[in-house]
């Protein structure tokens, strides 16, 4: 049996938290009587582990304990269907790259208590605001670079060789397929905001088809930046959650109107052609186009359409977080938002 395994290749919210010191009062429900302890397996550190010892049975124990995510692992990461299992794993075990990422992961994640902490609580005000949402099982791993935060059946991968820390040597070489402007977020502390958008794109709030105005893109994803503002802690700031440098969200505060004011002009809003209204919508180095010498932050599209959803929910203080994202018509939050930047 084939299973689907869905591999968010998305480089929009590339995320990290910084910590400070903070006097404001957390504004986040008590969740404290949401009974959850979220934990990480190691699969990393298990595969490595069976590198010395019988490849058969190194199978037959990665099988029995990993399931699903073992196989989609093998075929569908690592490998795929043209080869066993046993000649995957010899040519991996073989392999002086995989020894030597294998090596820095060790050194960078030598364990995962913080992140487990993190993402138990984090999950806990999902819980809390979706008491039915299935928290998956987590389980880490390295791929040599092929995917982030995969979500399979029952399981959500967390590739640990994606977040070693943006001065990480194997970065350097792989930057014609990852450039740097996206590896300098591979730092750890971005794992818990990366799954946290990840988890929401993909398992509560799947973008529908039939929403392809530039609009629809907009406030759907300033939906998902929304709901993460309610999840996530409360030191998260703006510019990680939405993967800005401080340079390109102070360019987006000071250039707010003006953005509005070409798409209005420039009749975007209800454009459809993807083709015209990607570069809105898209990770880059900048948006083409808009500002001069390259200083603008890429993705206005979604930076306004936070913007349009965070105006929307100060105006409606009624509207519950449930409702504003069951919400389909997205010219009614627009219009109810009354965003009129200045």
């Amino acid at each position: 049996m084939i299973h689907n395994v869905k591999i968010s290749q998305s480089y929009l919210f590339f995320l990290f938290i910084i910590t400070f010191l903070s006097c404001k009062q957390s504004s986040k429900p008590d969740v404290s009587t949401i009974h959850l302890d979220v934990k990480i397996e190691r699969f990393d550190q298990d595969l490595y582990a069976g590198k010395e010892k019988d490849l058969k049975q190194t199978d037959l124990l990665l099988q029995k304990k990993y399931g699903v995510f073992y196989d989609d692992y093998v075929h569908r990461m690592v490998g795929n269907f043209n080869y066993s299992n046993e000649e995957i794993l010899s040519t991996l075990y073989k392999d002086q790259a995989y020894y030597d990422l294998n090596k820095e992961k060790d050194s960078v994640f030598s364990s995962l208590t913080p992140i487990e902490k993190d993402l138990t609580q984090t999950f806990k005000y999902i819980k809390y605001y979706y008491p039915k949402a299935e928290v998956p099982r987590f389980i880490s791993f390295i791929s040599g670079f092929a995917v982030q935060t995969p979500i399979g059946d029952n399981y959500m991968g967390i590739g640990l060789d994606m977040f070693l820390g943006k001065d990480s040597k194997f970065y350097m070489a792989i930057v014609e397929s990852v450039p740097l402007y996206l590896s300098r977020r591979f730092t750890p502390t971005y794992i818990v905001p990366r799954v946290t958008e990840t988890y929401a794109r993909e398992e509560l709030f799947r973008e529908k088809d039939e929403d392809r105005s530039l609009l629809s893109k907009m406030i759907y994803n300033g939906k998902i930046l929304y709901f993460m503002d309610q999840v996530l802690a409360d030191e998260v700031p703006d510019s990680v959650k939405i993967g800005y440098t401080s340079k390109q969200l102070e360019w987006c505060k000071t250039f707010e109107s003006d953005i509005w004011g070409y798409y209005l002009a420039n009749d975007l809003l209800f454009e459809t052609d993807y083709q015209k209204i990607q570069v809105f919508l898209s990770e880059g180095p900048f948006t083409p186009g808009l500002g001069e010498k390259n200083e603008s932050a890429p993705k206005l599209g979604i930076w306004i359409g936070w913007q349009i959803v965070k105006k929307y929910m100060r105006e409606n203080p009624k509207v519950t977080l449930q409702q504003l994202m069951t919400e389909k018509d997205m010219q009614k939050i627009l219009q109810a938002a009354k965003y009129k930047p200045k």
